[in-house]
């Protein structure tokens, strides 16, 4: 069964829209969202959560209607936002009593030993932590109460890479239950490139891509070449380009590239970049 399914999902904006969204997360992934700022990616985890109505599409979650999962599908969401939500005079031991009434699967002895792995102080007030120390409680709580899939918007954003790299392990160890499945936002695409099975490419409001991660290096590469070399080439090929001073530098797919064109590797974020640029 897939974890997460969308299906045309819309959502229109005065100066921002959402458009026919198509993604599929099947249960023991993990699918990355790239964008820039604004491209659509908190929009997406809203609609996902109920958080704002949709102007189109439908969203499933575990085979069930998003909109008929909530509030009480939250047992299976475990959820990091870009802001926790938490008041500011809580401690964690504070937010551990909170949800524990929140949350049937709640897991008190996997919270504790998350705080102590993160090195967070039980009697310290949440306005007193820094971004990174408030990143490290939310993922405590989404990862204490036996959820099947998370969805984790920036997650990693204020953390050291030393955290980055505990917190990256801690998501991998997630989904070695085939059961469980995660949806992550991040403009740090290294970790993304550590830990996704999938890549989906936002931006201004569209997917530009999905594929599996060990796909890319296959299906696409990029060429350096003149501006009359470029020029020859089918535009079926072509998914993505920037100009420079020495010529262009374009992404393509391969089984569309002229035979005896060499192309090199390309990264995730050199892929999104030339794929944006492509469409400015």
């Amino acid at each position: 069964m897939n974890a997460l399914e969308i299906k045309g999902l819309r959502k229109e904006y005065k100066d921002f829209v959402l458009d026919d969204l198509e993604l599929t997360l099947p249960a023991g992934a993990i699918l990355g969202l790239v964008g820039e700022n604004g491209a659509g990616k908190t929009t997406t985890i809203q609609l996902i959560l109920d958080m704002i109505p949709r102007d189109g599409g439908t969203v499933t979650l575990f085979g069930k209607e998003n909109r008929a999962c909530f509030p009480l599908g939250k047992e299976d969401i475990g959820v990091v936002l870009d802001e926790a939500g938490f008041s500011g005079c809580l401690t964690p031991t504070d937010v551990g009593k909170i949800m524990r009434g929140v949350f049937r699967n709640w897991d008190q002895a996997a919270y504790d030993n998350l705080l102590d792995r993160f090195q967070l102080p039980a009697k310290k007030q949440h306005k007193e932590f820094s971004l990174g120390m408030k990143k490290k409680l939310a993922i405590a709580v989404a990862l204490s109460h036996n959820a099947r899939l998370l969805i984790l918007d920036e997650p990693t954003s204020g953390l050291d890479p030393v955290a980055r790299d505990e917190v990256v392990t801690l998501f991998s160890e997630f989904t070695r239950d085939e059961d469980h499945a995660i949806l992550i936002s991040s403009h740090i695409v290294s970790d993304l490139e550590k830990l996704c099975d999938y890549i989906a490419f936002l931006h201004r409001g569209r997917l530009l891509l999905c594929e599996e991660k060990d796909m890319l290096g296959e299906k696409f590469g990029v060429v350096r070449c003149s501006l009359e070399d470029f020029a020859k080439l089918d535009r079926s090929a072509v998914l993505g380009k920037r100009e420079t001073p020495y010529g262009v530098e374009a992404l393509l797919r391969r089984e569309n590239t002229p035979a005896g064109m060499e192309l090199g590797r390309v990264d995730i974020e050199e892929m999104f970049v030339l794929m944006a640029k492509e469409d400015r």
